[in-house]
Formats: structure tokens, sequence, C-alpha cells
């Protein structure tokens, strides 16, 4: 049973940076495609952005240019940069690892919080 544990978040200004980080375990992460999806209050729950098992990677509008994703086979982990971030950005942040015939596996997400 694949394990997935994030890290990461917190409280930043409008205009900083936080990085979130996904560590799995009982698996090779390399296997699965990464979604970090996001929840604000109140709204859906909407996918972000997506490192794909080929390396190619995915972004909402509103998040490219200031989003980044990235994967450390060596670690087994997963990491999601977000810069310039805004009010908007507000919200629970889940990592989930995907594949096809194994199932998806969640992280317990994180809260992040942009606030002046």
């Amino acid at each position: 049973q694949v394990q997935v544990v994030q890290s990461g978040g917190g409280l930043v200004q409008p205009g900083g940076s936080l990085t979130l980080n996904c560590a799995a375990s009982g698996g090779k992460i390399s296997t699965y495609r990464v979604d970090w999806h996001r929840q604000a209050p109140g709204k859906e729950r909407e996918l972000a952005a997506t490192f794909q098992r080929d390396g190619s990677t995915y972004y909402r509008d509103d998040v490219k240019g200031r989003f980044t994703v990235s994967r450390d086979d060596a670690k087994n982990t997963a990491a999601l940069q977000m810069d310039n971030l805004r009010l908007e950005d507000k919200a629970v942040y889940f990592c989930i690892l995907y594949n096809r015939g194994l199932g998806d596996f969640w992280g317990q997400g994180v809260q992040v919080t942009v606030s002046s």
C-alpha cells in the first residue's frame, strides 16, 4: 500500500513563495502521475497542476508561470513550487498519486494561506 505524506504549506504574504512536498512510501513515485489539487473554502476541488509519468506537465491557466511541479525519483518525492502567490491561491492542497492499474493515493492535504 502506497502512503503519501505531504509537508510544506503555511502562511505567506501576497507575492511570496511556498514549496509543497509530497513523499511516497511503499511504491515508486515514478510509477504514478502526480496531481496537485486544491480546494478553497466554499469551492469545489480543482486540479492545479500535474506531473506526468513521462515528465510532461500541466498547469491550470491561473497558475501558469507561477507554479512549478517536479519529481525527485532518488528521494521518491514530488514538489509544487509556488511563486508570486495571490490571495486566491489560498486553499488546502492535495498531492494525489494516480496509476490506472494501481489506483490513486492521497496525501493528507496541507493548508496554504495567502494574506497580507
